[in-house]
């Protein structure tokens, strides 16, 4: 629903330019889609579930890159989320840094696209 997706907005778009809002947005989009713990789809294929991460992982990069409404111009966003979206190249956990390395690089081609 049109209200549903308003308030999803909203709420990313407070959230992401705060502290860690970005880690936060993403291990809670991705969560449960890592590696050995994958857990979308028990008879898919190694190829089939690779794919629906890869997947995943462009439509968070896409939603990252999006510039809220609310802010007043794309370079103050880009200012707030770039440096968080660089943090995630350092994630240490093997599991979770593969996903997350995939969403920070896909997320940067996008925005300088």
């Amino acid at each position: 629903p049109v209200w549903l997706r308003r308030l999803c907005g909203q709420l990313l778009s407070e959230r992401l330019p705060r502290p860690r809002g970005v880690h936060a947005v993403v291990r809670g989009i991705l969560e449960g889609t890592g590696g050995d713990r994958c857990c979308f789809s028990a008879g898919a294929s190694g190829a089939e579930a690779a794919a629906v991460d890869w997947k995943k992982c462009d439509v968070v990069a896409k939603i990252l890159a999006a510039c809220p409404q609310q802010c007043l111009s794309v370079e103050d966003y880009y200012s707030l989320v770039c440096p968080q979206i660089l943090d995630l190249l350092h994630i240490q956990d093997k599991a979770t840094a593969r996903q997350f390395q995939r969403v920070a690089t896909t997320t940067l081609l996008t925005m300088a696209r």
